[in-house]
C-alpha cells in the first residue's frame, strides 16, 4: 500500500528568522512545506532551498500578506498554517499606517480570510509579548499571564506604533476566529535571539550586537526577556499540533538584565568592548511575565546561556562582530527606550 502524503502546512514570511528555524523544523518532522517569500529567486532566500529535505518537500510562493490572491493560492490544499510575517522596524517609524499597521492587522486579515476560503483546520499566529507588556493599569508587580494586553490607545499615544500593530493584529485574529469558526492559536515570544540561518541580519541580534560591540550610547540596567529562536520554533509546532491548545500562550522563559548578560558573556567572549550600563536596577519596576501555559503543554525551553553563547559564536562566524568602516554599531530604534 502506498504511505499517505505528509500533512501539508503554510509558512507567511518564511525567508525570516523564527520562519527560516520554523521551516527547518517542520521539514525535519516529515511535512510538506508552502512558504510564502516576497520573491523566490532573491538570494536571501536560498539558505531556505538548502535545508535538509527542502528539495523533496519545500515549495516557495511569492506572496505578500497584503495579495490576498497569492496568499490563497499559497496556503491552497494546506490543512495548517504559520502567519510569522510581520514588520519588525529597524528604523524610526514615519509612516505608521504603511510601514507597520497595514502589513500585521490588514495582512493578518488577509491569511486568515485565505483560511477560511480554503478549509485550513488550524492557524498558529505569531504575536508578540510586546501585546502584553505595555498597560498602565495591570497591578505593579502582579506577574503578567495571558489575560494582560497592551493598551494599544496608550502605545498609539506614545507613537509606540509596533506594539500597537502588534496588539490589534493579534486581537483581530483571535476575534476572527472566534467569529467564523477557524481555530486560530497565538504564541507571543519575548526577545528572540539565537543563531541565524538567514544571510540578513535581524533587529532582535542587532540589539545584542550593540550590547556586545559597545555601542556610543549609554544603556538603563533593563530587564530582558530572552527565548532562543529555536526554542520559539518548537512552541509553534508544539501549540499546533497540540488538539487542546487555545487562545494566546507567551512565550518568554528567561529575565535577565543587560548588566547581567555583559557579565555573562565576559566570561567566555573577554575581548569585546561591550556597552556601558548605568547601574540603576529596574529590576522591580518591570512585572515578569510567565510560560506556565506554554510549559504545561510540555514546552522545555534551553537555557539562557547557551542561547546567548550560540549568539555570540554565530556573531563571529558570519563576521557580525567585525567593525566595519562608515557603519557604525547602532541601536536599532525600536530599543531606543533602553538607553538615556
Amino acid at each position: 500500500m502506498a504511505s499517505p502524503p505528509p500533512p501539508r502546512v503554510c509558512v507567511t514570511g518564511g525567508g525570516g528568522y523564527v520562519a527560516s528555524w520554523l521551516v527547518k523544523l517542520l521539514l525535519s518532522r516529515g511535512y510538506a512545506v508552502h512558504a510564502t517569500v516576497r520573491d523566490p529567486s532573491d538570494p536571501k532566500n536560498a539558505h531556505l532551498r538548502r535545508l535538509d529535505g527542502a528539495p523533496e518537500s519545500l515549495l516557495l510562493f511569492k506572496a505578500d500578506v497584503l495579495d490576498r490572491d497569492a496568499l490563497a493560492a499559497a496556503v491552497a490544499g494546506c490543512e495548517g498554517v504559520f502567519h510569522v510575517a510581520s514588520p519588525v522596524p529597524a528604523d524610526k517609524v514615519l509612516d505608521p499606517e504603511s510601514e507597520v499597521l497595514s502589513p500585521a492587522v490588514k495582512g493578518t486579515l488577509n491569511v486568515l480570510q485565505a483560511c477560511s476560503a480554503n478549509n485550513v483546520q488550524k492557524v498558529v499566529v505569531v504575536s508578540s509579548t510586546a501585546a502584553v507588556h505595555y498597560n498602565p493599569s495591570w497591578p505593579h508587580g502582579r506577574i503578567k499571564d495571558e489575560s494582560c494586553w497592551s493598551d494599544k490607545n496608550f502605545c498609539m499615544k506614545n507613537e509606540n506604533w509596533y506594539t500597537a500593530a502588534k496588539t490589534i493584529a493579534e486581537e483581530t485574529a483571535l476575534e476572527y476566529g472566534e467569529k467564523n469558526g477557524l481555530n486560530v492559536v497565538t504564541v507571543c515570544p519575548c526577545i528572540v535571539l539565537g543563531p541565524l540561518l538567514q544571510p540578513l541580519i535581524n533587529t532582535t541580534s542587532e540589539l545584542l550586537i550593540y550590547i556586545i560591540k559597545g555601542g556610543p550610547r549609554l544603556m538603563k540596567n533593563l530587564p530582558w526577556n530572552i527565548v532562543d529562536v529555536r526554542d520559539v520554533a518548537d512552541a509553534l509546532l508544539l501549540v499546533y499540533e497540540k488538539v487542546g491548545s487555545s487562545g494566546r500562550y507567551i512565550c518568554a522563559p528567561d529575565r535577565i538584565s543587560t548588566n547581567d548578560i555583559v557579565k555573562l558573556l565576559k566570561k567566555s567572549y573577554p575581548n569585546y568592548n561591550y556597552v556601558n550600563c548605568e547601574n540603576k536596577d529596574y529590576e522591580s519596576e518591570v512585572s515578569p511575565v510567565t510560560s506556565e501555559k506554554l510549559k504545561s503543554l510540555g514546552w522545555k525551553p534551553r537555557k539562557m546561556e547557551e542561547t546567548l553563547l550560540d549568539s555570540v559564536e554565530y556573531f563571529e562566524k558570519a563576521g557580525f562582530l567585525q567593525d566595519v568602516e562608515g557603519c557604525p554599531c547602532r541601536l536599532p530604534h525600536l530599543f531606543h527606550f533602553a538607553s538615556d
